[in-house]
């Protein structure tokens, strides 16, 4: 977490527990800690553990079950894709800012990202 990043808190902490479900760290029933021993380790408000937990339940990651404790739901195909193709693009963009600022042709680009498909999956 930083203070720095633009990004609040609670935003860097949901991505994160995203990120450990979609690596496969965080698996199906797992239970997370508690939204006061988060917020106790991460040295933060309840309030920001609290509103956290909410989304990734509403986002359908976890479940809260009262008085037991906050699950890991199984992994949605369709969200472990969309994440997939985010990545992708962000790569991707980085390639292409990298081939125009070299004045790389997108021929030139398209035809790399061909071979190395093609090298990686024979």
């Amino acid at each position: 977490m930083s203070n720095r990043s633009g990004i609040p808190i609670y935003g860097q902490i949901k991505e994160q527990i995203k990120a450990a479900i979609f690596s496969g760290e965080l698996r199906e029933d797992d239970i997370l800690p508690s939204i006061r021993q988060l917020a106790r380790d991460l040295k933060i408000s309840v309030i920001t553990t609290t509103r956290v937990y909410n989304d990734l339940e509403q986002e359908g990651f976890v479940v809260n079950i009262q008085g037991k404790g906050c699950f890991v739901l199984p992994l949605n195909t369709e969200l472990a894709r969309e994440n997939a193709m985010h990545k992708i693009e962000d790569g991707l963009s980085a390639a292409i800012t990298a081939a125009k600022s070299e004045g790389i042709a997108k021929d030139e680009v398209i035809e790399r990202i061909n071979l190395l498909w093609e090298a990686d999956y024979e």
